[in-house]
Parts: C-alpha cells; sequence; structure tokens
C-alpha cells in the first residue's frame, strides 16, 4: 500500500495505530479526546493534519464516531481493529513505541487471536471443532456465539446474524445455519429481525439470513426464557 503523505509508514499502518491506540484508551465504551488521541499516535515528524484523512475515512466506514472534540470507537472498529491485527498481509513499521506494543499486548490478553472479526477466546474455542450435526447441536453453540458477541461489543441484544454465522464458520453448511436460526426463532428463542444496517456491503447482506414471509433479516435479538 502506497503511503501517506506527511505519516510515518503505511495508511493501512495508521488506521491500525488510530484504532488500537483509541481501543486502548477506552474508547469502545467512552468518548475520548480527541486531541489526545492525535497526540498518542503522532510521531516525529508528522503532524496531526497528516492523521485527518484516516480519521475522515474511519468515520465514513463507521469504525470510529467523531462529535466536536471527542472521539469514540463503535463494535465496527473494533471487529475492524481484529481483522487487521489478524491479517497475514499487515505488520506494523520497525518502530511503534512502547505504548503501541503495550496497547497490543493488552488486546491479545484480553480479546485473543481473531479471524475474520471473530470474538475472544471464549467462543473462539466453542466455534472452532467438529461438525456440527443437528439442530440440538447448532443450539447451545449459536446461543454462546450470540451472548459473547453481545458482550464484548456492546451490541444492545441485536446481534448481527453475519457475525454469528461467519464465528461458527465451516463447522456448520449454510443451508443448515439458515435452517436451524429459523428454527430457534419458531421455538421462541430468537426473534430475526430486519431494520437497518449502517454499512451495509453485499457479503454482509449475503451472510444475513431471508425469511420467506419478511425477506431479509440482518439482527437476531435473544427472547427471554
Amino acid at each position: 500500500m502506497a503511503e501517506t503523505k506527511g505519516l510515518r509508514g503505511t495508511e493501512d499502518q495508521g488506521k491500525t495505530r488510530l484504532l488500537l491506540a483509541l481501543w486502548d484508551m477506552g474508547g469502545a465504551k467512552a468518548e475520548v479526546k480527541k486531541g489526545e488521541l492525535t497526540q498518542r499516535i503522532q510521531r516525529t515528524n508528522e503532524k496531526a493534519a497528516d492523521y485527518q484523512g484516516i480519521f475522515q475515512e474511519l468515520e465514513k466506514a463507521g469504525a470510529i464516531a467523531i462529535s466536536k472534540n471527542k472521539i469514540s470507537l463503535s463494535s465496527e472498529g473494533v471487529q475492524l481493529l481484529g481483522e487487521k491485527l489478524n491479517s497475514v498481509n499487515f505488520e506494523f513499521d520497525s518502530q511503534i513505541g512502547a505504548k503501541t506494543a503495550n496497547a497490543l499486548l493488552k488486546w491479545l490478553r484480553e480479546m485473543g487471536t481473531r479471524s475474520n472479526g471473530a470474538t475472544a477466546p471464549g467462543v473462539q474455542s466453542k466455534a472452532q471443532g467438529k461438525a456440527i450435526a443437528s439442530y440440538d447441536e447448532f443450539k447451545p453453540v449459536a446461543l454462546d456465539v450470540y451472548d459473547q458477541l453481545n458482550r464484548d461489543y456492546n451490541l444492545d441484544n441485536l446481534v448481527p446474524i453475519y457475525r454469528i454465522r461467519r464465528q461458527i464458520g465451516e463447522r456448520v453448511t449454510r443451508s443448515h445455519f439458515n435452517e436451524w436460526l429459523l428454527e430457534m426463532q419458531a421455538n421462541d428463542i430468537f426473534q430475526l429481525m430486519g431494520g437497518e444496517m449502517p454499512d451495509i456491503t453485499p457479503d454482509k447482506a449475503e451472510d444475513s439470513i431471508t425469511t420467506e414471509l419478511s425477506g431479509l433479516r440482518y439482527y437476531a435479538k435473544r427472547l427471554n426464557s
């Protein structure tokens, strides 16, 4: 990837350092002062203006939210950070600094190694393993994945179906995932909901679920039981 003017390193490295610093500063739970974040990620011979394009791109992608002089990290931003850190094509440049290194260690301890933006080790270990052969095997896995995603990303009980599908991965076929998730709705375990999804992409829509009567459903909501 080409270097961004004024930045040391690539634009992708700059985005990742920004997201990691914002996460380390608690931006996933509360707003952080934009000036403090910029000061944290700025390196020798860099200017605050050098990061303006990165802020704009991440905001447009829904990874961060900017309100006046404050900034926060969205669940999509946490997912994007996990994907970047887990990508085999990503690497930091030669000098990242102690704060970035310590933030990375904190991420590894708290979030674990990720795949496709998946969640923490507790769910990952459940999602990996032998193929799921029945509805009775699928149900507890789907519930565990739902609960972990909902908790780790503060999703307010509306978990994107595409995330559940991707987290469970190849343990279940696409047709069985659709069939069994709809069965969980029929059994009043989940309510599958439509509405609007920010920054929807064709692959996210494809990994959601379509019902015969109601059309495309983006979210799963766990019902009281």
